[in-house]
């Protein structure tokens, strides 16, 4: 039933789709296989210059691109179709590399969180979850990894294929379903002890049982496995924030392990302290949020090769009161995690784009991240890569995607100006094209 009520949403999406590629030629199918697209634009970021470039052109057959070169060349094959993006800025499509399609920034009044897990029934949150997927391509983002599915199981498997397949319109998707986290680690929370209710993780206790949960998710599917090693967090007497760690060293050592046996990474959501130091000595591949980290785990950071996804933006939102504990908390985070970027950016830390979207509603600007990693120090360029040849390289897809370059597929997207100028307009993106397709494509670019 589930399944059937997905696969009807998704060919009603597709349907309108099509209905929009018949009234605006711009936004049919950019090639078919064998046949040769040029994209033409002003100017060209391609994610790894540190200098766009003026005047190109992108040579596109199938899905790939074949070549970039400059936009007054004499030798494109005569029946090469030409989309002219005239003065607009061309850049790899932008990879979030933390995402959650199945939330939408729950609304505390309507009951938050365990709403979704007490009241939502499944094929809802599927449903709630293609519109996520399709925003995300709106957006410009045509790769996300997907960080778990809070409560909806394996449902973020099937998006996936269903966008593999070309029933709903997404992104590309690298999925972490279930998530794993310890006895006491995660909601829901603070219902009668004798009442059992659904857990958004998949708690386990002990090594055995850790080893366990990581094989289920990988056979299910899993592209990454999701670690949460810290849960509540609080300010001591002190003031100082302190996150309550989950699971110990040699539990996480057991999901690494296997996971890398697998040939998968492990991503470890960590706030500080004790718990951020156990994802690094369990040999976690990426810290997600890291709001405050010390110079001791930026070495080791840099020493073991782990990456950084700090998600700055969803940490200025939803502030409880000034004068609460709560309200109090959230502004010590904030405080603290600029300081903890700055301090990784300037020592090299390896760090990708990631915003939690989902934590917050997609209907607001995915890209307001940029903005964000900009102020902590981050140069415009530097924030593009980190959404584009970065992510890609955290994905183990450097050269695919993440960059307009010979061989990579063809994910583009332009905005109408120029992003090293004002990186806000990267909120308005103009032209999508994913897989040589074009999905989107907007008035205001000439």
């Amino acid at each position: 039933m589930k399944r059937a009520m997905l696969l009807a949403l998704g060919l009603m999406m597709c349907a309108g789709a099509a209905l929009a590629q018949e009234t605006n030629p711009a936004a049919a199918n950019a090639s078919s296989e064998g046949k040769t697209l040029v994209v033409r634009a002003r100017w060209l970021i391609d994610g790894t210059s540190d200098k766009p470039r003026r005047n190109m052109q992108i040579v596109i057959r199938g899905n790939r691109i074949v070549d970039v070169i400059p936009a007054n060349s004499p030798s494109l094959p005569e029946e090469a179709r030409v989309i002219d993006l005239g003065g607009a800025t061309v850049l790899p499509g932008l990879i979030d590399t933390h995402t959650h399609i199945f939330l939408q920034g729950e609304d505390p009044a309507a009951g938050g969180y365990d709403v979704q897990l007490l009241k939502s029934p499944a094929s809802y949150r599927a449903a709630r979850a293609v519109v996520s997927a399709r925003r995300a391509l709106e957006q410009g983002f045509t790769s996300i990894r997907d960080m778990e599915t809070e409560g909806a199981g394996y449902g973020d498997v099937g998006i996936k294929r269903a966008i593999n397949e070309g029933l709903i319109p997404g992104p590309r998707m690298w999925v972490s379903t279930v998530s794993i986290s310890s006895t006491g680690g995660y909601p829901l929370e603070g219902y009668a002890p004798e009442i059992l209710v659904p857990k958004g993780a998949q708690l386990i206790d002990g090594p055995i049982e850790a080893r366990k949960a990581a094989r289920q998710q990988l056979d299910n599917g899993a592209d990454w496995i999701k670690v949460y090693m810290t849960h509540r967090s609080w300010l001591d007497s002190q003031g100082a924030l302190i996150s309550q760690p989950t699971l110990t060293v040699e539990e996480l050592k057991a999901i690494v392990d296997e996971t890398h046996g697998w040939g998968k990474k492990v991503a470890c959501h960590a706030y500080n302290g004790l718990g951020l130091q156990r994802a690094l000595d369990g040999g976690c591949d990426s810290i997600e949020h890291g709001l405050e980290i010390t110079d001791a785990q930026i070495a080791q950071m840099i020493k073991q090769g782990t990456w950084y996804v700090p998600t700055l933006q969803v940490y200025y939102t939803d502030w409880d009161p000034a004068d609460t504990d709560s309200g109090k908390r959230d502004r010590k985070r904030v405080a603290l995690h600029g300081v903890s970027f700055t301090k990784a950016l300037r020592a090299g830390v390896k760090m990708a784009f990631g915003t939690d979207v989902g934590g917050f509603k997609w209907s607001e600007p995915i890209a307001e991240e940029f903005s964000r990693e900009l102020e902590f120090g981050m140069t415009p360029m530097q924030a593009i890569q980190s959404a584009t040849s970065r992510a890609a390289e955290l994905l183990g897809k450097r050269g695919e995607i993440g960059v307009i370059a010979p061989g990579a597929y063809a994910d583009l997207i332009a905005v109408a100006s120029d992003p090293l100028a004002d990186i806000n307009v990267l909120k308005t993106v103009q032209f999508v094209m994913k897989d040589g397709v074009v999905f989107q494509s907007r008035e205001g670019l000439r």
